[in-house]
Parts: structure tokens; sequence; C-alpha cells
């Protein structure tokens, strides 16, 4: 049975993004069980895993990383990071092995390390869809094996089986790929005998730190305790506190079901959970219950080079151009076109209009009641090559500058650029190819653990 209480400190809500020291200090006066960190997301896009790059900086990684290494070795605390590296496939958990590594040797730690390998080869995918494993999630197109081949790395989404098992191995840390983002704190937790509805709900909180506090912050600790049959989440800065409506509100976050919350093997149910505040900083949490699904299945993340990517800023502050704006990226995309209809090339041009629907899009409810007095206006070309996307995103930009439109009383540049030069090579571009789910006979079975002694 039950008795004490499993606590978790959770520093920051991606590594990388930094917590203060007196937060982290007071969370180690609470005696955690567990220090964990969640290292990723698909948040910041396809670019990250295709290109198998962090997103977040290698110093400021270091930095947090540091701090919980030395404190979960010193006094002998499990510490878990999730989603090595963001993205979670094998060259982003190298980049954040290796960070660990250096710790290590820098500070003189003694300690063994599991790394849990979540990128998955390409033939194992083709394979499982071959035998009709492989599923697609809503609004996802079915998977071919030429999309496979197109794809630069796929990704599987790991539960709390592969850390339960990397903390049987003996690990003082655990370093593994992409995984479901709970999963980091809910793991040891579940291994401990506590129940899987309230620990999978309270790591979906603590997977964002201070992000469900009023003020929240991804840049600040959180504590979480599991009881037997409830779950309590406390802030660790003085500045913070948690309400029931905050977090019942980072309960519901990035998901479109406020009661059922898929995840690897099953669901979370909430239609009973109850918030009730406990004391004016700390939220009590029960009725959580966690339903295992049918068939086991983990999911699949994958992206493909789509081009390479120029784009151009601009601005206007011209009213008449601002009315006539849709006819004007019309008649320079058809400008554009026509120069070079008789090429080979093979592009994508596409304007952003910031100041009447640049973050909603075609979504914007107030498209045309915009009172803007000026536009930002982003050009984008993507082409096969760099230099074909700068020729395009060249032209549309010197093409627009001088686009002449009825009303126009000037006939100097109709844009304003606050960058020399004006054009910017952003690279390599990437898709979302694969969002899938396949199927498993044994969960922790995608995931292989290797052990460093450190």
């Amino acid at each position: 049975m039950i008795k004490e209480e499993y606590r978790i400190l959770s520093t920051t809500a991606i590594l990388g993004y930094g917590f203060p020291i007196s937060s982290f200090d007071e969370g180690m006066r609470r005696n955690p069980h567990l220090i964990a960190v969640d290292a990723g997301s698909t948040d910041p896009g396809p670019y990250y895993l295709g290109a198998g790059v962090s997103f977040t900086d290698r110093e400021a990684v270091k930095r947090d990383l540091e701090i919980m290494i030395k404190a979960g070795v010193g006094r002998k605390i499990p510490v878990c990071i999730g989603s090595a590296g963001g993205s979670g496939g094998k060259p982003h958990l190298d980049w954040n092995r290796e960070i660990i590594e250096e710790i290590a040797r820098e500070n003189g730690l003694h300690f063994k390390l599991a790394v849990i390998n979540a990128e998955l080869p390409k033939d194992l995918v083709k394979n499982a869809l071959a035998e009709g494993k492989v599923a697609p999630l809503d609004g996802t197109e079915p998977l071919t094996h030429e999309i496979i081949d197109e794809t630069t790395r796929i990704v599987a989404q790991m539960g709390v089986e592969p850390f339960i098992e990397a903390h049987k191995g003996g690990a003082q840390v655990i370093l593994a790929g992409r995984a479901y983002d709970p999963a980091v704190f809910s793991a040891l937790a579940v291994e401990q005998g506590y129940d899987k509805g309230l620990a999978t709900h309270l790591g979906k909180i603590l997977e964002c730190a201070a992000i469900c506090a009023i003020p929240g912050s991804g840049s600040d600790c959180m504590f979480g305790y599991i009881g037997a049959d409830y779950f309590r989440i406390e802030p660790l800065s003085p500045l913070r506190k948690c309400t029931t409506v905050s977090v019942a509100a980072h309960t519901l976050y990035e998901k479109s079901d406020p009661r059922i919350l898929p995840g690897p093997g099953g669901h979370l149910d909430l239609t009973n959970t109850n918030f009730e505040q406990e004391t004016p900083e700390i939220v009590k949490v029960t009725g959580s219950k966690f339903v295992y699904g049918g068939a086991q299945a983990v999911k699949l993340e994958g992206a493909r080079k789509v081009g390479y990517r120029t784009v151009s800023i601009a601005g206007t502050r011209d009213p008449v151009m601002m009315q006539k704006i849709d006819d004007i990226i019309a008649g320079v995309k058809e400008r554009v076109a026509d120069n070079f209809r008789d090429s080979s090339i093979d592009y994508k041009l596409n304007f952003v209009v910031y100041g009447r629907d640049g973050v909603m899009g075609a979504l914007e409810p107030l498209r045309k009641q915009s009172l803007s007095h000026e536009f930002g206006i982003i050009i984008e070309a993507v082409a096969g090559t760099q230099e074909l996307a700068n020729t395009i995103c060249s032209s549309a930009r010197s093409t627009m500058l001088h686009f002449g439109y009825e009303g126009r009383r000037a006939t100097a540049g109709n844009l304003a650029f606050p960058y020399s030069p004006s054009d910017f090579k952003a690279g390599e571009v990437y898709a979302f190819s694969v969002y899938h789910l396949l199927q498993v006979d044994d969960p922790a079975a995608p995931f292989p653990i290797e052990y460093f002694e450190l």
C-alpha cells in the first residue's frame, strides 16, 4: 500500500529555457524522488527533425543540465531527459549525450547513463507498413514506401516503458530520444505503483513547468506530489501561484477534446477530474483515470526536405496600396510566372501580410475590417536549390517594389526594407511527411537502450 507521496521536480518547460537557481533550490529542499525535464516538441516545425539539429542553444542546455545532474548525482536522485535535442532523433541524442559527458568530465562526476534511441530504421517502418501495422492519424495521408524513402528520419514517440526499463537497469541519468511529453515525469512514479492516470495527468502539467502558474513562465521550476488517489502541483517561486483555473486550463493545452487525452497505450479520461484549491499556491487534483486501449501503438514523426527558402521582409503604409494588396500580390505572382514560363524552375511563391492576416491567414475573422495604418510583408520563395529560390524571391521583390497600380501617386518604390541586403537565404526547407501510428507488440521494443559508465 502506498503511504508516501512521490515527489517530482520539473525544472523548465524545455531544456535550455533556463530556470532561477532560487526556484531549483526550493525544489531540492522538498527532497524530490525525481528531477526531470522535457527537451523537445514538434512546435518549432519539421526543420529541426529533418536537419538533425537542436532548436535550443548548446550553452543554455549545458547550463540547465549541469545544475540538474550535479544535484541529482550528488544526492542519488534519478535525472530524466525526454526528447533529447528537441526532436529526439539519433543526431539530437548524440548531441545531448556529448554535453552530458562533458559535464561529467569537467565536474569529476561518476554515474551510469542510459541512452534510449527513438529513431527507427526505414526498413522497419516499410516492413510494418507491408504488414498493415501503420495507420494515418486524423488528416494525414496514408504512408507509402516512396514517402518513407524521401523522409530524412523517422522517430517514434516512446511511453513510460523504456524509462522504467532504463531505471531498472541502474541508470542514474536517463537520456531519451523522442518521448511522449508526460512520460518523462510519470514513468518512475508508475514503476513505484502509483496510479497511471494520476501520474500521466501530473506529467501533462509538469511538462511545461511553471506555465500552469499565475503568472505563467516557461523558464521556472514546478513541483509535483503524487499520492494514492491524488496529485498536488506547487510553484517554487514566491512570485507565482497555482489556481484551479490555471491548472485546469493547462490540462487542455494542445488538446482538441476537454475530456479525452490520447497517448501511448490508451487515453487519459478527465470526465470525473476535480481541481481543488488546497492552499493559496497549491492545487490538488483527483479523479483522473487512464483507460488502456486495444492494440499497442506508438506515434511516428518524420520530415522530408522539400527545397530551399529565400525570404525578403518589407513594409508599406500607402493606404491605396494597402487597399489593393490582394490585386497587387496576384499581379506580382502572375508577372513572376510569366518571366519564368519557359524555364524548368519548380517553385512556390508566398506572401504573408502582417497587420491584416499574417498570424491567422484565411482564418482571420477581422480580415476585411483591418484598421492598420501599415502592413509588414514577407515574400517567401521555395525552390529546388538555394540559387533558384534566390532568383524567384529577387524577381518577386523587385516586381512588387515597382509594381504600378491605380491611384499610385509616386513613382518611387512601393516598399520599405528594414535590412540590407533585403533578401535572406534561409537554407533547407522541411515538411512533416510521417505522422502515423505504428502497432507494436511490446511498447519498449522499438527503443533500444545503451548504458555508459561515465
